[in-house]
């Protein structure tokens, strides 16, 4: 509701405007004009309408929807996005600027799609919105065209991206029980190869990793993993790492940078 009301007290004072502006231009007497508070003080209101149209716009935006990120509305889907393309809008708020994220979408079923993301952004988190850098996001089957940013604590969140990859075949069949039911342990990188295999926009490394799991001895495993060329870099020979493997079969492991919260 309140974003409705900020809509349309926006909208009759922009249009007030322009029906001032475009009486100034052909030469209209203003003290005539067809418009409400006109008369002997021909500039008092229309300052005091410009300076409540700037006000809510950029005070008002915020509140109602026009200068946020929008919600995605009905059923919500997890998928991975890419960055490609950061522009500033020009709008800012309490010296927060705002910007379009533009984001190819890349469902676990459907079809990729590109889909505008308005938000600000404080200059300490830009960094990690560059053009090219994956991102989870929820997105709306009836309505493409509005994402949000998902948050990779959640582990709802988490397990989608991880069907996601599995769907996708960006991890190994073989991989699978030991990346979705193994224990996870600390690891560092041996030994580290490309094989040439590219799939989603990510390169595919062959890795040896020394096994070192707290208070047990260690041991050395082969596997396999696809990974963003921004990652590669944390993949690099002597790289500590997290690996996934089951008892049973201690050769069969799955990596991930990032450690994860237990099962």
């Amino acid at each position: 509701m309140l974003r409705i009301v900020f809509t349309i007290i926006w909208l009759v004072l922009s249009v007030w405007l322009l029906i001032w502006v475009g009486e100034g231009l052909f030469g209209v007497n203003q003290r005539e004009s067809i418009l409400p508070f006109s008369g002997e003080d021909t500039l008092g209101a229309p300052i005091m309408i410009g300076v409540a149209w700037g006000l809510l716009l950029t005070f008002g935006g915020t509140m109602s929807g026009l200068g946020r990120r929008k919600k995605v509305r009905g059923e919500a889907q997890i998928g991975v996005g890419r960055i490609v393309e950061v522009s500033r809008t020009g709008l800012t708020v309490n010296d927060v600027p705002q910007y379009d994220l533009f984001i190819r979408v890349t469902p676990r079923a459907e079809q990729d799609f590109i889909a505008q993301l308005r938000m600000l952004v404080e200059p300490s988190d830009l960094g990690a919105l560059q053009v090219g850098l994956p991102v989870p996001v929820r997105y709306s089957l009836t309505d493409q065209d509005t994402v949000e940013l998902a948050d990779l604590n959640d582990p709802v969140v988490a397990d989608a991206l991880l069907a996601w990859r599995i769907e996708r075949g960006l991890i190994d069949p073989r991989q699978v029980r030991a990346r979705t039911t193994g224990t996870q342990v600390p690891a560092s990188v041996l030994e580290v190869r490309p094989t040439g295999q590219r799939r989603e926009g990510q390169s595919e490394l062959a890795l040896r990793v020394l096994m070192a799991p707290e208070g047990a001895a260690t041991w050395e495993a082969e596997t396999t993993v696809f990974v963003y060329p921004e990652a590669i870099s944390r993949l690099q020979v002597g790289a500590p790492i997290w690996a996934f493997y089951r008892r049973e079969d201690p050769q069969t492991i799955a990596i991930t940078i990032e450690k994860e919260a237990a099962r």
